[in-house]
């Protein structure tokens, strides 16, 4: 079981900075894959970035040069620094974990936070 809390979220005007953190607990977080996903209201949730656990990074087209994605694994905890934000960019951004993919169907989910970019 890996337990997985966001924080981080907030109001920013648009061109601002954001940076998120997740952090886990339960079981040896280097064994896992971590995304963030975020939901705006009334759409679906969608992928904004992820690191394996091999290290490999990936992002979605519309954060891409603006979103950075790390991880700490002795903190036990990912990142995800925003730059740039649009108001495009409001939404709940979610912590996701799983042994082995990278997709919306990840075992593990934090509870969310809320990101709100004013223009």
């Amino acid at each position: 079981q890996v337990q997985l809390v966001e924080s981080g979220g907030g109001l920013v005007q648009a061109g601002g900075s954001l940076r998120l953190s997740c952090a886990a607990s339960g079981r040896t977080f280097s064994n896992y894959s971590t995304a963030w996903f975020r939901q705006a209201p009334g759409k679906e949730r969608e992928f904004v970035a992820a690191i394996s656990k091999r290290s490999s990074i990936y992002y979605a087209d519309s954060v891409k040069g603006r979103f950075t994605i790390s991880r700490d694994n002795a903190k036990n905890t990912v990142y995800l620094q925003m730059n740039s934000l649009k108001p495009e960019d409001t939404a709940v951004y979610y912590c996701a974990a799983d042994p082995t993919q990278i997709s919306t169907a990840m075992e593990y989910w934090g509870k969310g936070t809320l990101v709100t970019v004013s223009s």
